[in-house]
């Protein structure tokens, strides 16, 4: 599977899988990743119509560019098997699956996709938001070396949730399981994407927390409206001074007096092969947030 980590992915918008409307409506509004719900969003008696409405409008295309999830329901649900099937068939870019706990999460999952016929590049995206995900994290990261997963979604309602926990402004109560995630997933090389912020009206304290979760390191983060994307994009795209400075780097490593050096100064600053890493990833998410935007 391809390197996933220099895909834009900074807003990730659920969509409710039961409304057309919405589905539709996705296909205009200019968020990098959108996540077709059939679980959450989504009552039990409308379940089987909202599988054949995702599907039908993933299998009709007309996104773009922009990365396509189907969220599908638990494995250990009655609508679990049928949802990959369905999906699998209708050819998104992932599928997110909820509820990982543990490795054997991952195994049942990964041979899912694979029963269902799944191609090479359909990526597993996996939901981190139990107690027991946290506790495992390492363990279940290690997984994405031997099967499809690629990205962690963290489920903070959930997690909230399951520790009894305040959902604060600085989510001093979920740092911990924040935190042990991130380690994993960097550990392995996976993608990560915070949570959602609840309060749609409260736009300062939705872009303090955007702040926050870059600052943590998070790649992205998932949204429940189409009005936190315009934020979220400018906020977890790299700075244009960052890019600037970051072809410099890349720049001066390139020339062939530099080759071999290990420590040179950019523009008076001290920079090691290691910002040299870091500059080839903020340039490559630049220059494809570019071509994302420029094809939107």
């Amino acid at each position: 599977m391809a390197d996933q980590s220099a895909r834009p992915r900074r807003s990730v918008l659920y969509m409710p899988g039961s409304n057309a409307r919405a589905l539709e409506k996705a296909k205009s509004i200019a968020a990098d990743a959108l996540i077709l719900d059939l679980e959450d969003a989504v009552a039990p008696d409308a379940k089987e119509e909202a599988r054949a409405q995702v599907t039908s409008a993933v299998a009709g295309g007309g996104y773009g560019k922009r990365e396509i999830v189907i969220r599908v329901n638990g494995l250990d649900t009655p609508w679990g098997a049928g949802d990959i099937e369905a999906a699998v068939a209708a050819g998104p870019d992932a599928i997110l699956v909820p509820k990982i706990s543990s490795p054997e999460d991952v195994t049942r999952a990964h041979e899912a996709l694979e029963k269902a016929g799944a191609g090479p590049e359909l990526q597993l995206w996996a939901m981190m938001e139990t107690p027991l995900a946290m506790l495992r994290a390492e363990a279940i990261a290690a997984m994405s070396r031997t099967t499809r997963m690629s990205v962690w979604v963290m489920g903070t309602n959930d997690i909230a949730k399951e520790l009894r926990c305040a959902h604060t402004a600085q989510r001093l109560p979920m740092i911990t399981s924040l935190g042990l995630s991130m380690l994993a997933a960097r550990a392995y090389g996976i993608v990560m994407l915070d949570g959602v912020y609840n309060d749609i009206k409260d736009e300062e304290g939705f872009k303090e927390m955007c702040v926050q979760g870059r600052e943590l390191g998070f790649d992205g983060k998932t949204l429940i409206h189409p009005s936190q994307v315009g934020p979220c994009n400018e906020i977890f795209a790299p700075d244009p001074e960052d890019v600037a400075f970051s072809r410099a780097i890349i720049e001066a490593f390139a020339r062939p007096e530099n080759k071999g050096k290990g420590v040179l100064k950019v523009e008076g600053r001290m920079v090691e092969l290691l910002h040299e890493e870091i500059a080839r990833r903020t340039v490559a998410i630049a220059e494809a947030i570019a071509e994302l935007e420029k094809s939107a």
